[in-house]
């Protein structure tokens, strides 16, 4: 049995170390294949990806883990992986933080349409709130 769970765990590993080289869509609809973060000691890289509370986050630069520098609160560390932010799917738009609103280009789906992000720069708003900031694409 010992050597059962050994293998899972080797497999594990390589299922995560694989899952990184996923773009943000196709990561974004599989965020179990990504470690869970942890709060202390892990040494993480601009780039990574990590789940914390089911919800898949993008290290944003190079850090020691801390307990208290949580993904959901430590917004210079981590941004969440939002559906349709890499320009290839589309996903249901989803209200961004600072640290990681729609790019130009990016596409997502609103109140049943699909919008294209017009925006120069990082687009918060949702095509309702600012309707200047998308394009109506269908």
């Amino acid at each position: 049995m010992g050597e059962i769970i050994e293998r899972a765990r080797v497999l594990r590993a390589e299922i995560e170390s694989m899952a990184q080289s996923l773009d943000d869509a196709a990561a974004e609809a599989v965020p179990e294949l990504f470690p869970e973060w942890k709060p202390a000691g892990c040494e993480y890289k601009e780039g990574d990806r990590v789940r914390a509370e089911g919800v898949l986050y993008k290290v944003k630069q190079k850090h020691t883990s801390q307990p208290d520098w949580t993904p959901k609160e430590a917004h210079g560390l981590f941004t969440r992986v939002l559906p349709g932010q890499d320009g290839t799917d589309i996903g249901e738009w989803e209200q961004p933080d600072s640290t990681n609103g729609y790019k130009k280009g990016n596409r997502v789906i609103y109140d049943g349409k699909v919008y294209e992000s017009i925006f120069d720069g990082d687009n918060v708003w949702s095509p309702a709130d600012y309707a200047d900031g998308w394009k109506l694409i269908e």
